[in-house]
């Protein structure tokens, strides 16, 4: 258990969130963020589920012992779907007529690069990191629109302010570590880009905490 919570502590960080969000429910069941709560628990159980892979020997999706550790393939359906989420999400929420179009055309070019992808890298042993990547920028561009449709105003209660918030800071950063771990693993390793993943993680989640505390109905627009 020790040994979980310090390598997996931002989980931690999840089931907390979890917790607000079923709590302040009240507050957001009607809007576009109604899976809201669902979302954050496939996001656990993802979590979960690829710390057990990895711990016991029992668990896994392969037969050969060389790879029964081997976990990314629900990473990768973890992606899609969040992505596929978020599309959803801000394509209903956009006003902008010029907005949803960009949203929908660069929404399904992420998804169809995530079907090629498959064919470059097998999603089975390697994470889909270019198609990864796309979808990062897609997260940029949204936040972006997001903030610039609303005037770029500071809305300290809007919960959707603080999820577009927690996407940008981590998207910002994700695809340089993304790329450099799968181009350059050595330097991934040197300079210990999986903590620095974690706490841009845990720095992302704390935003969707912050909205659930502060988030007022009236204010969800």
């Amino acid at each position: 258990m020790l040994e979980f919570i310090q390598t997996s502590y931002f989980i931690l960080l999840y089931v907390i969130i979890l917790v607000v969000a079923i709590a302040t429910y009240h507050r957001y069941f009607d809007t576009v963020l109604k899976f809201f709560p669902i979302y954050i628990a496939y996001t656990i159980f993802t979590e979960l589920l690829g710390y057990f892979i990895i711990t016991y020997e029992d668990i896994s999706f392969f037969e050969d012992p060389k790879y029964a550790w081997y976990n990314v393939i629900i990473f990768n359906i973890h992606s899609v779907l969040v992505f596929g989420y978020f599309f959803w999400v801000y394509f209903k929420i956009v006003k902008r007529k010029i907005y949803k179009k960009v949203i929908l055309y660069f929404g399904f070019t992420v998804l169809l690069s995530y079907v090629l992808n498959c064919f470059i890298e097998d999603p089975f042993y390697s994470g889909l990191y270019q198609a990864d990547t796309l979808a990062s920028l897609f997260y940029i561009v949204v936040a972006l629109m997001y903030f610039s449709g609303r005037n770029w105003r500071f809305e300290r209660h809007n919960f959707m302010f603080w999820i577009t918030l927690g996407l940008l800071i981590f998207h910002l950063i994700f695809p340089f570590l993304n790329l450099t771990g799968f181009l350059k693993p050595k330097i991934w390793v040197e300079y210990h880009f999986r903590d620095i993943l974690k706490l841009t993680i845990v720095a992302s989640y704390t935003m969707y905490l912050i909205g659930l505390l502060l988030g007022r109905r009236r204010a969800f627009r």
